[in-house]
């Protein structure tokens, strides 16, 4: 059972309502699920969808070959025939559409007028259309109607009825007049989580021991404030929506500073704003997460769709040296356990840690059985007995791993608050050469070897002795490890997946470069025009890819375009 639905139509019209409605059924019936969107920045009107993908075995990405379509509007039908699978099936409202399709691959179901009849008002459409769909796949619709009482329980029992009734009427409908849908659904399972790229994000940062979190509004940054925001009550957190970006980062600065872990989020153009308040990051030694959710550029760009163009930009901006740490997760489970690693070396090194996601894994929902919550780090680096702080304590003292005791301001006589000027030990502005250059290395090169040490090498999955390796970073996990599982039977062939970027790790534990070289083809696989890892690659490691696959025009590869790719180059 492997089977794609994809929901079409114009903004405003309940796409994600029915998506989201149905991923959670199916996650909660135990199948796998992954989910992907793609929306235009505009309130209503063009055209969106919404695709997920449901299975009984682990799912990682989008597949191209759809099964069901439920077309709420005619660019859907146009648009979608043509992606149909061998029995697929475009379900639709003639009446809502005023147009009619013949073809055994259309199922006419009257959405407006089973809400009306049933459930008293054509908003329960969106209802009857997801239930339509249940009831085509034959699957159970008693976990709908669970959730539908759930969900409109404070809005008395005639609302739940009515959804319940528009529900039940669609399955009806489907099930009596789907005469040629031939799906087979696999048998159900324990529950499954369902969680989404930004959400894992906002998740692991609460579990991290988070208390404040500031940002401006950015899509496809938002959804991490959002979360956050939902779960400040429960766990103590504050949550500001900044003026702007510059605010934003420096907010989180002075509550870190403060003696907190604070973090901030927004997507490139937010981050442009960022830069100076990441060098004053650097400087005072303040320790802060930042989460940049990747969009086309530049400027405005593609303001709702996808890319991986901004790598070197989290790694060059803003100005003099120092030391950084990006992570790219590839999966929600990644982007909640290395938020955790993110918090933990950004106290331990005193550092900025940057989270590099894109709109494609922050929107997308993927299913777990659970995330085990032993594997967090919890350690809290910073002074906050003035007994131990000392009157001989110095916030930048020079030390052997350039790690200096971090007091928080309050618990002792001696805090000093270091501007943004350079320093001397304690904190005092000086120009003196010496010292400027002791500050420098400290910060820098002394910190370096034990941050290489902590980030850990790209994971390596697919043949053992691989003569062809595909490489990529971030987003592009699922999309990877699916692909070899698809060509493993043609070639020998392998991934490399990094997730924890920058500084590159060393090859002592696993010499992936290696791997690389001994491979008769090592492809690079982006979604930027210039090959931005491979650049970091050539840079950091001397390795030359002379093979890319480099997709930049704001929609992520499905499976079947990604493999045709791999097939084209191979030859």
């Amino acid at each position: 059972m492997d089977y794609t639905i994809k929901i079409g139509g114009e903004a405003g019209q309940g796409i994600q309502t029915i998506g989201d409605t149905l991923s959670v059924v199916f996650a909660r019936s135990g199948y796998h699920v992954f989910t992907n969107q793609d929306y235009e920045s505009r309130i209503r009107g063009g055209h969106n969808y919404y695709q997920l993908r449901l299975s009984d075995k682990p799912v990682h990405c989008a597949r191209e070959a759809v099964d069901i379509v439920v077309a709420l509007d005619k660019v859907s039908i146009m648009e979608y025939e043509k992606q149909l699978a061998q029995q697929g099936q475009i379900i639709y409202d003639s009446q809502s559409l005023k147009e009619k399709h013949e073809g055994n691959q259309f199922l006419d179901v009257p959405f407006v007028r089973l809400a009306v009849e049933h459930g008293g008002n054509k908003i329960m459409a969106n209802t009857v259309a997801t239930g339509a769909v249940l009831g085509m796949l034959g699957i159970d619709i008693e976990i709908l109607l669970g959730i539908l009482k759930d969900t409109f329980k404070k809005k008395g029992e005639e609302i739940i009825k009515a959804n319940v009734d528009s529900a039940m009427a669609g399955y009806d409908f489907a099930v009596n007049n789907c005469i040629k849908c031939s799906f087979v659904s696999a048998e159900t399972s324990k529950a499954k989580m369902l969680i989404a790229g930004n959400d894992a994000i906002g998740f692991g940062a609460v579990a991290s021991g988070l208390k404040f979190y500031s940002a401006y509004p950015m899509t496809p940054g938002t959804s991490i404030m959002l979360y956050v925001a939902s779960k400040a009550k429960d766990y103590g957190i504050v949550v500001e929506q900044a003026e702007d970006e510059i605010a934003a980062i420096n907010m989180a600065l002075g509550a870190s500073f403060a003696g907190v872990r604070a973090m901030t989020g927004t997507s490139g153009g937010g981050f442009a704003l960022m830069v100076e308040g990441l060098s004053l990051a650097a400087i005072t030694e303040t320790p802060v997460v930042i989460a940049i959710a990747q969009r086309p550029g530049p400027a405005t760009g593609l303001p709702t769709k996808t890319a991986q163009a901004d790598l070197l930009f989290a790694l060059y901006s803003a100005h003099g040296e120092f030391p950084r740490v990006i992570m790219a997760p590839g999966t929600p489970e990644e982007c909640f356990f290395l938020t955790n690693k993110a918090f933990d070396m950004a106290e331990k090194y005193q550092i900025p840690v940057i989270i590099l996601t894109d709109q494609y894994l922050a929107d997308s929902q993927w299913t777990y059985e659970g995330f085990d919550l032993n594997k967090l780090k919890y350690t809290d680096y910073r002074l906050r007995d003035k007994d131990l702080i000392g009157e001989d304590y110095k916030r930048h003292a020079l030390t052997d791993n350039g790690i200096s005791p971090f007091a928080v301001p309050g618990k002792g006589n001696y805090v000093v608050v270091t501007d943004s000027d350079e320093h001397d030990e304690e904190g005092h502005i000086t120009e003196d050469a010496q010292m400027t250059i002791l500050m420098t290395q400290k910060r820098l090169h002394k910190k370096m070897p034990a941050i290489i040490k902590d980030m850990a090498p790209p994971k390596f999955y697919g043949s053992d002795n691989p003569e062809i390796v595909i490489v990529g970073w971030g987003s592009m996990y699922g999309l990877l490890r699916e692909a070899v599982d698809m060509l493993t039977n043609k070639y020998k062939i392998a991934m490399l997946h990094f997730s924890e970027v920058y500084p590159m790790p060393d090859t002592e534990n696993f010499d992936y470069i290696k791997v690389l070289t001994e491979a008769k083809r090592a492809i690079c696989i982006e979604q930027n025009v210039t090959g931005q890892l491979a650049h970091l690659l050539a840079v950091e490691k001397g390795f030359r890819f002379k093979e890319k696959i480099n997709k930049y025009d704001g929609r992520p590869f499905t499976l079947e375009q990604l493999i045709g790719e791999i097939n084209a180059l191979i030859g």
